[in-house]
């Protein structure tokens, strides 16, 4: 899951985004409503985790202009006001949910795994290739019914190519599913993983095949 969080209390947002690290997310933190509203139109993002105080305006206003542009990632609002009125203004401007601060981690987690689950996402919630299960919303995977053990970053690289099978994935695109804002990412980083990865489908019986497109990025197909 890749999370766009946009809070501009920087020692939060520090803490919170290592913690969903924890949780094998990927966080991308931006401090202002603009930086916001330009990250989440990449639509690279399962959900939004979002700030009502922003130093340029109510976060929340952010909603109505995603809507508008098409966009139905899924809005977590946060706030440190808790009242009735906040809470219906919030859920009125299209939020799928509210959190007041201060809360636990695994509640927030609960949130997201809940506004994934609804009924406009649950019909492409499990990808099924060759004997190959993903489940996008555990994010888990299977071979054969039997659970596919990876690290963190070859598990987002397997949900990217999943989610595109069929059809050739840029580095680019691949490279923004993968990595946060922060990594450090080397030439051959992508590369190293894509290896990786294909071994262990291949080890595992998967009946998928991971092939590079030179100079573009990389196909999964079901095996022939």
């Amino acid at each position: 899951m890749r999370i766009l969080l946009i809070e501009d209390e920087l020692e939060f947002a520090a803490a919170l985004t290592q913690a969903l690290k924890r949780y094998d997310m990927v966080a991308d933190h931006v401090p202002t409503l603009g930086e916001g509203q330009a990250a989440a139109m990449g639509d690279v993002h399962d959900a939004i985790v979002l700030d009502r105080s922003l130093p340029d305006g109510d976060g929340v206003a952010l909603i109505p202009r995603l809507r508008a542009m098409g966009l139905r990632t899924p809005v977590i609002v946060l706030t440190a006001r808790g009242d009735l009125t906040d809470r219906v203004v919030g859920l009125d401007a299209g939020a799928d949910d509210y959190l007041v601060k201060p809360f636990a981690i695994e509640e927030l987690l609960a949130r997201l795994r809940a506004v994934l689950r609804r009924p406009a996402r649950m019909a492409s919630d499990t990808i099924r290739v060759g004997l190959l299960a993903f489940d996008l919303v555990e994010r888990l995977a299977e071979v054969a019914g039997r659970p596919l053990e990876l690290p963190r970053r070859e598990l987002l690289l397997l949900e990217a190519l999943l989610r595109r099978r069929g059809r050739t994935v840029m580095r680019s695109v691949i490279e923004e599913s993968v990595y946060g804002f922060d990594d450090d990412i080397q030439s051959n980083t992508l590369d190293s993983h894509v290896s990786r990865l294909r071994r262990k489908l291949a080890e595992a019986g998967a009946g998928v095949e991971i092939h590079s497109i030179r100079g573009i990025g990389y196909l999964l197909r079901e095996a022939a």
